[in-house]
């Protein structure tokens, strides 16, 4: 083959003249081709001009019989040759080639070999380079990214550590006084503005006792808010588990134990309601025995009190014992730094705009900091407290709502003060890059073979919804209660959730996807309910979570196909016989049981076997026709095209109900 210089192209070739010019046939050049994993179909197919470039140098190198066995020799010999380099993403082929002192034609060409299409300039991230490291014999370092810089969590020097509040997460069953005792502890009544008596969101609020400062978290009890009571654990210290004398241990109880277990907290046990005329503490101190928990006196290792929020019966003991399991732990944190902490709640105010609860557990936040958390950064334009009062700073094991969100962040997110609100935004931009990428993908089509199993099972029913709330919290735990009512036979799609009210883009949304709107504690306003009314959406709003997985779990129902069940109306014995001219023969029956219904179902029994089934097509009482005769009175049966009936034939009448279907 004779050699050929690299020449810049600028315009796509054909597989066949890339062929001629080597002085190649067709057939050999896509088999060269597909062996550096490029994929052509055949002669006609075109390569971009970078491609040809590389495919010539190539050539102008290698003998063209032994191409493969020459390669697999030469770089063999020179993984001989490199040494064991460290390597960071964001190298050039040609940079790296010369690093790894081997020619960049042969980089190239492995990096082909493994479906990876290079120039001599392309940057190479981390997953290329892992993926041919071991053939060079380098190690790949990943760049450190701008959020590995910038909220890279330096340790603190202990000379700056101080003694930090302990964070308290009440759980347990719900109605078993979890608000009630927080109330009692607080003087306060949040349970009066709770929907059901219910508590719907998480709540933060601090508590200040003669010999400290305890932070509570209110979490709700409803099986529905399961990730709500996960988020809780996670930034806690201790856990009192609320458990009703008079209950006992109930599924939510367990669950918040797990919860609390997986966290890896101390959990401290109010057994509340001693004051009711049933309460059976012993019992209960049994039941949490069996699930791990055994009271000290008993020889265990966890805290038991006895309680009564609504008389205050025991509060201060459990008050007490709170501090004491703080002073054990030895909590501290450095207010000296930049602030560190977890959104636990978060809303859209209308007023306000994005406002998230944050509880600091590191450093402390002041008004005028920049930060990040989640997808969306700010700068602190305001920090208010649970008493509604306005701080300038707020520090470790404080919680205070925050106000400067450019958008609302996820309950559970870490928040990061940081030096410069530019480094913020760039991070939250990077963040939202990723999300939408990840996220806002097109949707891949469905398949052959998904399409002919859906036939075989039977088609599936979709029930689309558009979900809306006030907080983030709530959002995220009916979103995913509803996700889990998906059954084979009908699918929920949830194609859009968000915090906020209920606006003209989500009925546009609605009535392009035929969705339904759910809203919880928002409300449309009436411009949107006119054009909701107007494009036929239907707008449903809630203010208790466990009504809006009912409701939905009823609407999910309606779309299941109704069972078909037969129920038999009555039965008659055949006495006697007539022949009635144009109508065949009629039967002479007593109705034995029931009654029997004129054009419903009815079938011949023989010595109990079936011998035919059709409707009743005439039913007389002497000469009149009626439309049914009960049960110990005689008639004329005629039976639609069947005339064979025999004396002590049985016939039974039935009819077919359709029977609405449940989910679970």
């Amino acid at each position: 083959m004779r050699r050929q210089s690299v020449k810049k192209r600028e315009k796509y070739t054909r597989v066949y003249e890339l062929a001629r010019e080597l002085g190649l046939s067709s057939r050999r050049m896509i088999e060269e081709l597909r062996s550096y994993g490029v994929n052509v179909k055949n002669h006609m197919s075109t390569l971009d001009p970078e491609m040809v470039q590389l495919v010539i140098a190539e050539y102008s190198e290698q003998h063209p019989g032994d191409l493969k066995d020459e390669t697999e020799d030469e770089t063999d010999v020179l993984f001989q040759k490199t040494e064991a380099l460290e390597i960071e993403e964001g190298i050039t082929v040609g940079q790296l080639a010369k690093m790894l002192e081997v020619k960049p034609t042969d980089l190239i060409k492995r990096l082909m070999n493994l479906g990876i299409i290079a120039s001599i300039n392309q940057v190479l991230n981390y997953e290329a380079l892992e993926n041919i490291s071991e053939h060079f014999g380098f190690k790949p370092l990943r760049k450190p990214t701008l959020e590995d810089v910038l909220l890279k969590d330096e340790p603190d020097d202990p000379s700056e550590l101080a003694p930090r509040a302990t964070v308290v997460t009440i759980m347990g069953h719900v109605d078993h006084g979890k608000t009630s005792l927080l109330d009692a502890i607080r003087n306060t009544n949040v349970m009066d503005t709770e929907a059901g008596g219910i508590t719907q969101h998480i709540g933060a609020y601090q508590v200040e006792l003669e010999n400290g400062r305890v932070i509570f978290l209110d979490t709700p009890g409803h099986e529905a808010f399961t990730a709500m009571r996960a988020r809780g654990a996670e930034v806690t210290d201790v856990v009192v588990l609320v458990v009703a004398a008079d209950d006992g241990v109930m599924p939510q109880t367990v669950e918040a134990i797990n919860h609390a277990k997986a966290a890896g907290v101390s959990i401290l046990v109010a057994i509340n309601k001693i004051d009711r005329p049933d309460a059976n503490p012993e019992t209960t101190k049994r039941q949490l025995a069996e699930l791990g928990l055994v009271p000290e006196e008993w020889g265990g290792q966890n805290i038991f009190v006895e309680i009564s929020a609504k008389n205050g019966t025991g509060l201060d003991d459990l008050l007490e014992l709170l501090l004491l399991e703080s002073d054990l732990l030895e909590l501290k944190a450095n207010p000296n730094r930049l602030a560190r902490g977890t959104v636990i709640e978060a809303k859209l105010d209308k007023g306000r705009g994005p406002v998230a609860t944050v509880l600091v557990q590191n450093g402390t936040l002041r008004v005028g900091d920049a930060f990040i958390a989640g997808l969306y950064y700010g700068k602190v334009r305001a920090m208010i407290n649970d008493k509604g009062e306005n701080v300038k700073e707020a520090g470790p094991s404080t919680p205070v709502e925050v106000l400067g969100f450019t958008g609302v962040p996820e309950a559970g997110d870490k928040f990061y003060a940081l030096e410069k609100e530019k480094d913020a935004q760039a991070i939250s931009d990077l963040r939202l890059a990723k999300y939408r990428e990840e996220h806002l993908n097109p949707q891949s089509r469905i398949s052959l073979e998904e399409l002919y199993k859906q036939i075989r099972e039977g088609n599936i029913k979709e029930l689309n919804l558009i979900l809306k709330s006030d907080v983030q919290g709530s959002l995220e735990a009916i979103g995913e209660s509803l996700i889990n009512l998906n059954t084979r036979e009908v699918k929920l799609n949830l194609i859009h959730k968000a915090v906020g009210n209920i606006t003209e883009t989500d009925v546009l949304l609605a009535s392009a996807s035929n969705a339904i709107i759910i809203g919880f504690n928002v409300r449309p306003t009436a411009s949107v309910s006119k054009k909701a009314a107007l494009e036929g959406i239907e707008i449903r709003t809630y203010d208790v979570i466990y009504n809006v997985i009912a409701d939905v779990r009823a609407a999910m129902e309606g779309l299941l196909e109704p069972e078909i069940r037969e129920v038999v109306l009555g039965r008659a014995e055949v006495r006697e016989l007539f022949r009635v001219p144009r109508m065949g023969v009629i039967a002479g029956s007593f109705v034995s049981r029931g009654r029997i219904v004129r054009d419903q179902f009815l079938r011949v029994l023989r010595g109990n076997r079936e011998i035919s089934s059709g409707k009743v097509d005439s039913l007389r009482r002497f000469k009149d026709n009626v439309d049914e005769v009960p049960s110990g009175y005689e008639c004329g049966i005629g039976m639609e095209g069947f005339d064979d009936f025999q004396i002590d034939d049985i016939l039974e009448c039935y009819t077919h109900e359709k029977v609405t279907r449940r989910l679970f």
